[in-house]
């Protein structure tokens, strides 16, 4: 019986090195992850109520088919106030030269009534800024 548990482990811990030395290479490993500017924006409605959900969608252009979006730095600055940041990753892989334009949203659900001010990065010191008003 001690004979056979061996032989049991022996082709089970066998089998896991033979599996977790696989050698996988294809895929592209994300780089660098940087911001990039939000070219424009879109608010389907600059009214709405209070606990209602809103999607918001942000339009940036990418030089290269090794980037795209990675997400957002969604900051409160003030009770009514949000910084908006979008961030692209660049990857290892056999890039592109071409330029693509892609949408991303995020979704705005407010607790509370107020003018709500929202500013995104479009590049520099420069904003697009937007306004919804919450009732």
């Amino acid at each position: 019986m001690k004979a056979f548990l061996n032989i049991g482990l022996a082709v089970i811990f066998g089998g896991i090195s033979l599996v977790s030395c696989k050698d996988d290479d294809d895929y592209e490993t994300i780089q660098s992850v940087d911001k990039v500017k939000i070219d424009s924006v879109a608010i389907v409605n600059d009214t709405m109520d209070v606990y209602s959900v809103q999607s918001i969608r942000t339009y940036s252009t990418y030089t290269s088919g090794c980037q795209g979006f990675y997400g957002y730095d969604y900051i409160h600055t003030g009770n009514f106030e949000r910084d908006v940041t979008a961030y692209q990753f660049n990857t290892n892989g056999v890039c592109t030269q071409s330029t693509h334009k892609s949408a991303n949203q995020f979704n705005f659900s407010p607790q509370q009534a107020g003018t709500y001010t929202f500013r995104f990065w479009k590049g520099d010191n420069s904003w697009i800024t937007k306004t919804i008003v919450v009732e």
